[in-house]
């Protein structure tokens, strides 16, 4: 019965939607939580900054998706990313009936080095919400749930870790905190609770006037069970 059925079934009798990821691809660089974005170098709203994005292929998962458009779009590889949400309202893309699942990808400020894709014009980090031009499709609207689901997720996860490198200073990592958050930390309180998430290397900072500060490395924890690397 099932592979009659199957042989029989004609697709065609149901309209598709495509379907596509976006990608919001934060850091944090000069005090500020930044987001990648890229000027499209074609219709619609060509000359317009807009997230990074790709349509997912027949064959292709999800995940594999975000792959390529971090690989095609930003020439980056190797980076924290999780679901954040899927944008499915009638007329969002003006092309065709397009539903988007976005994805959150973060990398810390020392791996900056995207590219710009083929259809794009150029790509640039603009600050959060401060330096934020206008933007295509409904990307405002993701731009603000992945940073309000980021905030959200500070308290309870080690997400913070993803945005400093592997090894990193307790002050860097405390600012991390504080721009995540919008608030200045006590510095006793901060290291009382972080100090079981790290621990202290052999290594120091080097070529500083002041004294060289200990450099530590994540431990582990709830960051690395939610890890989804590509």
């Amino acid at each position: 019965m099932e592979e009659r059925f199957l042989r029989s079934y004609d697709p065609a009798q149901y309209e598709r939607p495509s379907v596509a990821v976006d990608l919001l691809l934060l850091t944090i660089e000069d005090g500020q939580l930044k987001v990648l974005l890229e000027r499209r170098a074609e219709p619609p709203y060509e000359g317009c900054w807009a997230l990074p994005g790709v349509f997912v292929g027949l064959q292709e998962s999800l995940e594999t998706a975000v792959a390529r458009c971090l690989s095609e779009e930003t020439g980056l590889s190797d980076i924290f990313f999780e679901q954040l949400y899927t944008w499915g309202d009638v007329g969002r893309d003006p092309r065709l009936r397009v539903i988007s699942v976005s994805y959150m990808a973060l990398v810390p400020a020392v791996r900056l080095h995207p590219v710009a894709g083929r259809r794009v014009q150029e790509v640039g980090w603009f600050a959060v919400p401060e330096a934020l031009p206008a933007m295509a499709f409904d990307h405002a609207r993701m731009l603000r749930c992945a940073v309000e689901r980021l905030r959200g997720k500070v308290d309870y996860t080690d997400i913070a870790f993803h945005f400093v490198p592997p090894r990193f200073t307790l002050p860097e990592l405390q600012r991390v905190y504080e721009i995540l958050l919008g608030h200045e930390l006590y510095k006793a309180n901060f290291r009382k609770k972080i100090l079981p998430r790290v621990r202290a290397t052999e290594k120091l900072t080097q070529g500083e006037s002041h004294r060289p500060s200990r450099l530590y490395e994540y431990r582990g924890g709830s960051c690395e069970e939610e890890k989804n690397d590509v």
